[in-house]
C-alpha cells in the first residue's frame, strides 16, 4: 500500500499500487492549465484499490476528445487530486504528485503530444500519441 495527500493534509488515501494499471504524462490544454505546468502524471487506479478520506471539491468539464472528466482538488489548499472519466466507470486517475512516494512508477507513455508545450516536450524514452492512447 502506498499513500497521499494534499499539500495541507485535508484530503488523504491510501491505494494498493498493485493494482494499478498504467501511468501516463498528459500534455493535454487542459492539464496544463490545472498544473500550471507542461503535463500532468497520473496513475490509472480501480476505485475499489484506493480508499480516500477527507471531502474533496469538483469541477466537470468536456475533455479533448469530448469525455466528460471530473477533476477533485481540495477545497482548501487547492491541490489537484483524482481525475474520473465518466465514460471510464469502475477507475480513476491519481496525480503522481500527491504521492508520499512515487519512485515506483513507470509510465508507459505520454498523451496529448499534439499540444505538448514546447518547452516540456513529451518523453522519447516512451510511447507517445496524439491524443488518448488507445488503452486509455
Amino acid at each position: 500500500m502506498v499513500s497521499g495527500s494534499c499539500l495541507c493534509g485535508q484530503i488523504g488515501y491510501q491505494m494498493d499500487e498493485t493494482e494499478a494499471a498504467n501511468a501516463f504524462h498528459c500534455h493535454c490544454s487542459d492539464c496544463q492549465k490545472i498544473t500550471g505546468s507542461g503535463k500532468a502524471t497520473v496513475v490509472e487506479i480501480p476505485e475499489a484499490a484506493i480508499q480516500i478520506s477527507g471531502e474533496y471539491s469538483t469541477y466537470e468539464k468536456s475533455g479533448s476528445d469530448g469525455s466528460q472528466v471530473i477533476r477533485a482538488f481540495c477545497p482548501e489548499c487547492g491541490s489537484q487530486m483524482f481525475t474520473f472519466v465518466r465514460e471510464k466507470k469502475g477507475f480513476l486517475f491519481v496525480k503522481a504528485g500527491t504521492l508520499n512516494s512515487s519512485d515506483w512508477i513507470k509510465p508507459i507513455a505520454s498523451c496529448w503530444s499534439s499540444s505538448a508545450s514546447q518547452w516540456a516536450r513529451p518523453d522519447k524514452n516512451i510511447d507517445s500519441y496524439e491524443g488518448n492512447p488507445p488503452l486509455a
